[in-house]
């Protein structure tokens, strides 16, 4: 039995709502939307399709402005309608709403990804707008010296391009449009892109738990230079090496693949939705790491396409060319595929993605044993917390109730009492008095 699909679409009867089904079409690929069929693709017939094959063109040209291919077709001797849409190469709209079919849904485009979906229509994305206020002479040598260094090492970028001046080398990036400098070239050369662009940098934070931030660093400048930095700062503050000698040769061993991290940072940067003005978010635990940015998957793209073997289909096409110039990422679409490899070679699980959050968050997990051994390491040192805590408000107030201690550390009495009988049983505490009453003493090692 045929199934609902990108394309295809079934109505049992017909509603003028139903315009915007044919609006969602228009705008994706195209599809058929079959009237006079149930959820099952069985037939049920129309009544009234005669009527219906001539109302319907007339409606969708009053309301979308667009023509339709409305068939009045028979089965069995009942009579059913074939919409045909045509995908439209600019953004068709119901009544001021933008309505994309998307799998075999239809949603309604808002906000960043309206945005994203008439630049694309327009033959234009978001990072090749050009930014009127933006001079050459504001942006960063230094960026450019960067760049120069690493595309003559990449041989991407040929020499006598790169022995260019500032602005041919703009020019030759694609980052220039009508003399005004693109949206692109303040994001990779601008020593403060966030003088235009909001949220454009990366923030690292080390987490003992979820919520315990223990300490954490922002990074600003130059897309180039926020790629360096920021492994540079998971490497030397960050992630712990394991120390291990060959011969008289000091080897340290990360936790992940370097080239993985790295190729994730990186993705990160380039792939990010910088027009939603949050930065990307990097959560470092004792032994796992966790990167997130608000980049959207391309349009039609499920977690299952991007995991799978895939064209490349980079969400910002100016910031990512220049990124490959410079050797730092490949243009095939091979980035994901490069990730989940190099973890398999080291020996660690791939990596685990998640689109649930708004946007795309990759998070790197050690070996199931040395997992283990990180929640062994945190509930000591949850133990830990709770036993100095304790006897910090014992020593303060040693008539203190198991109900004030509960209240105060935020756990329950039993908590508390199986807390207290253990520290008593380590003599760390003693309870001097009757059970009811009396008062609790420190014990002084």
């Amino acid at each position: 039995m045929n199934t609902e699909n990108q394309i295809i679409e079934w109505k049992e009867t017909w509603r003028d709502e139903y315009i915007k089904w044919i609006c969602g079409f228009a705008n994706a690929q195209g599809g058929i939307l079959i009237i006079g069929k149930n959820d099952r693709g069985e037939l049920v017939g129309l009544n009234d399709a005669k009527l219906l094959s001539e109302e319907i063109p007339n409606k969708v040209r009053d309301l979308l402005g667009i023509m339709v291919d409305v068939n009045l077709l028979e089965e069995t001797g009942r009579q059913y309608l074939e919409i045909i849409v045509e995908p439209y190469p600019y953004p068709i709209n119901y009544k001021g709403q933008y309505h994309y079919r998307s799998g075999s849904t239809k949603q309604e485009l808002k906000g960043n990804a309206l945005n994203k979906f008439i630049l694309q229509k327009t033959g234009k994305h978001w990072d090749s707008i050009t930014l009127p206020n933006l001079q050459l002479q504001d942006l960063d040598n230094s960026a450019f010296e960067l760049f120069r260094k690493k595309a003559a090492r990449s041989k991407r970028v040929d020499e006598e391009t790169l022995g260019e001046s500032n602005e041919m080398l703009l020019h030759h990036l694609h980052l220039t449009e009508n003399g005004q400098l693109k949206r692109a070239a303040g994001l990779l050369f601008h020593p403060d892109p966030e003088k235009f662009i909001t949220g454009s940098y990366v923030k690292i934070g080390f987490f003992e738990s979820e919520s315990d931030l223990i300490y954490h660093d922002e990074i600003h400048g130059t897309l180039f230079h926020q790629a360096d930095k920021t492994m540079e700062l998971l490497l030397t503050k960050y992630l712990k090496a394991k120390v291990s000698y060959e011969g008289i040769t000091r080897v340290e061993t990360f936790p992940f693949p370097e080239a993985a991290l790295r190729e994730a940072v990186i993705n990160a940067i380039v792939h990010k939705e910088y027009s939603s003005g949050i930065p990307i978010q990097i959560k470092v635990f004792e032994n796992r790491i966790r990167i997130w940015n608000d980049g959207q998957l391309p349009t039609d793209w499920s977690l299952e396409n991007l995991l799978a073997s895939h064209p490349s289909k980079p969400n910002n096409p100016d910031v990512a060319n220049a990124f490959f110039r410079a050797g730092m990422i490949e243009s095939w679409g091979r980035g994901i595929e490069k990730i989940i490899n190099l973890c398999v070679s080291s020996g660690i699980p791939g990596p685990i993605f998640n689109t649930a959050f708004g946007g795309l968050q990759i998070e790197f997990n050690p070996k199931p044993e040395d997992l283990e051994n990180e929640g062994e390491k945190m509930r000591v040192k949850m133990t830990e917390k709770m036993t100095e805590k304790i006897l910090k408000l014992i020593t303060s107030n040693p008539e203190i109730t198991i109900a004030i201690l509960a209240d105060q550390t935020g756990k329950s009495q039993s908590t508390i009492n199986r807390n207290l009988k253990k520290l008593q049983k380590n003599k760390k505490i003693e309870h001097i008095g009757p059970d009811k009453g009396g008062y609790w003493k420190v014990i002084e090692l």
